[in-house]
């Protein structure tokens, strides 16, 4: 993984040397340097490894994702804010199966850092609402769970709300 500083600055040598192709009348490899330059600010906004863990997280892999995560060395260094958002939400999701008191720490790094996808923040915020819900913090789960379903648009994630909303009411 490259940090990110390094990026930016192979973007703009490629551009650079894309445009000094386009003087010397040699379009393809301009061409190629352009698009080459549009790949690393690609990577500069979407971390590899990030994308790797979601791939190994969508096959339930809970291990293999968490080692994926671990391979990322300085968090603050090499991650732009979001991208740090999501870290910290996936490492939540790791813990959700090992560690409560983890889990809510993660979830509530990656609320205050940002996620970009309203279902990412609804599936973040029920989550946390689950943990206080078995920690007994039933009002704060409420609230949590309100914005939740302010968020959740498409009505992915009603059936695990109607569930954790059957669990609230025999508390």
């Amino acid at each position: 993984m490259f940090p990110k500083v390094f990026k930016l600055i192979l973007a703009i040598l490629s551009l650079g040397y894309g445009v000094y192709q386009f003087t010397d009348d040699y379009i393809g490899n301009g061409i190629m340097f352009t698009l080459l330059s549009g790949m690393f600010i690609l990577l500069y906004f979407k971390n590899e490894i990030i994308f790797l863990s979601f791939l190994r997280l969508r096959k339930q892999d809970f291990i293999g994702t968490e080692k994926w995560l671990n391979r990322i060395p300085n968090i603050e260094k090499n991650l732009v804010r979001k991208q740090q958002g999501y870290y910290y939400y996936l490492m939540g999701i790791i813990q959700s199966q090992k560690n409560l008191t983890q889990a809510e720490k993660h979830f509530k790094n990656a609320l205050k850092l940002g996620l970009s996808m309203n279902h990412d923040l609804a599936m973040a915020k029920m989550s946390l609402a689950g943990i206080y819900l078995q920690k007994r913090r039933k009002r704060e789960a409420q609230q949590l769970l309100s914005e939740a379903k302010k968020l959740d648009k498409h009505g992915m994630l009603s059936g695990q709300m109607k569930m954790i909303q059957q669990q609230m009411k025999k508390i």
